[in-house]
């Protein structure tokens, strides 16, 4: 395999599999580890991946974007996936929003509900609440500012949420693998399996594209997901084995433009 159909290689390998060592990716191209860490050495001259002790991850193009960057991909399949999702929502109801972008799209459909209560670590999410004309109530849990994803993360931001018992969780990912679960790029993701912990009902939202990419961070299991909301790109087999593990499979799609 020449250098650069390796290097192209190692970026699907990594998008499907997220955080791999040095060694795995010489035994998969059977290679040796020096020529992979040149093709690495390459990579990321490009900015295509970044290096870790032992291993590589996607670069933060490809993975970890700011929030004002993730809210431009895909924007059509999430707002249409929000709107779904907000139709779960009753009046009286608490819930936990976290801070991804396809749950920012829900903001604008809460209006039409009354004594809510939202909780969310997202600055973004907040400001947008806010605006609404309705009677909510509001909670932040505190914590560490985090630039970019704009939201609050560290012990005190998974302390509070500790002190609350919610209806719903609507929670997004950066991956979503039949064998590791919910997985995001974002280091700081022990506040999102606190999220996890303190709803009653977990609601995943993701676009078709996430399926079958595992980033580093695991947020959940499958077996914790008691909802899914995602676009009818999904791959048929992915469909089929949620399905199969008991997870409410919910599909948007033109229908719902």
């Amino acid at each position: 395999m020449k250098p650069k159909q390796r290097c192209a290689a190692i970026l699907e390998h990594l998008q499907t599999h997220g955080k791999t060592a040095v060694e795995e990716l010489a035994s998969r191209f059977a290679t040796t580890g020096t020529t992979i860490r040149k093709d690495l050495t390459l990579l990321e001259k490009e900015g295509a991946v970044i290096r870790t002790y032992g291993g590589v991850v996607l670069s933060r193009e490809e993975g970890d974007q700011p929030i004002d960057r993730k809210t431009h991909i895909n924007t059509a399949k999430k707002k249409q996936i929000a709107r779904r999702a907000a139709g779960l929502i009753n009046d009286g109801d608490s819930l936990i929003f976290d801070a991804g972008s396809t749950v920012l799209q829900m903001v604008p459909y809460l209006a039409q509900f009354n004594n809510i209560t939202v909780m969310t670590n997202s600055l973004t999410i907040v400001n947008e609440l806010v605006e609404l004309d309705n009677d909510q109530t509001i909670l932040m849990p505190g914590g560490t500012y985090r630039k970019n994803s704009a939201s609050f993360h560290g012990s005190l931001a998974e302390a509070a949420f500790s002190h609350f018992s919610f209806d719903k969780l609507f929670i997004g990912a950066d991956g979503v693998d039949l064998n590791a679960g919910v997985t995001t790029f974002n280091e700081v993701h022990t506040v999102s399996q606190a999220m996890c912990r303190a709803a009653q009902q977990l609601i995943l939202l993701v676009d078709s594209s996430k399926f079958g990419r595992k980033s580093p961070n695991v947020v959940c299991e499958l077996g914790a997901v008691h909802m899914l909301i995602t676009d009818r790109g999904i791959n048929p087999v992915y469909l089929t084995a949620l399905r199969d593990r008991g997870i409410e499979v919910m599909l948007v799609g033109e229908e719902d433009e």
